[in-house]
């Protein structure tokens, strides 16, 4: 498991609006390339499945079926991760809470792997190390994408 946290100069409301907008984690994170709301679910709730591809420093390219399991809007954004066989593979949580001034949130976001098959597994009963580097660049990756949804968002305040 790992977690970051960091506050940001967004109110909850937007940062709601950006954390859960699958479609557009393309343009921010350094790798998923991509997410589209499936089952003809248009936004997060409860039992809500989307589809989210992701691009790896080697180069591979992976699609999987992620389920949501919290949606409270503007708190908590919670889903996982499914394996081929239908287990959770990971899971993944946002909280927001109230940033320390106004218009600020502090955005809690964390990821806990297993308990099913993925290839950071597969990857660590190969080396063991080969986890904890994951690790690292997950929390490298998590702190990019929440600074790149604000970046983007305040250009797109600032042109408006």
């Amino acid at each position: 498991q790992v977690a970051i946290a960091l506050t940001v100069q967004r109110p909850r409301e937007r940062m709601w609006d950006l954390i859960t907008a699958v479609d557009r984690i393309g343009e921010w994170s350094p790798e998923a390339i991509g997410g589209t709301w499936d089952d003809g679910a248009q936004g997060p709730f409860p039992g809500a499945r989307f589809i989210a591809r992701n691009r790896f420093a080697d180069g591979f390219v992976s699609t999987v079926t992620c389920v949501v399991i919290e949606a409270e809007r503007p708190g908590t954004f919670t889903w996982t991760v499914l394996d081929d066989s239908g287990l959770v593979g990971s899971t993944w949580r946002y909280e927001l809470r109230e940033g320390g001034e106004p218009g600020s949130t502090q955005v809690y976001h964390s990821f806990t792997h297993g308990p099913g098959i993925t290839g950071a597994r597969v990857a660590a009963e190969a080396d063991p190390q080969a986890l904890n580097s994951r690790l690292v660049t997950l929390c490298r990756n998590m702190t990019t994408t929440i600074g790149a949804m604000v970046t983007a968002d305040t250009a797109i305040g600032a042109t408006r």
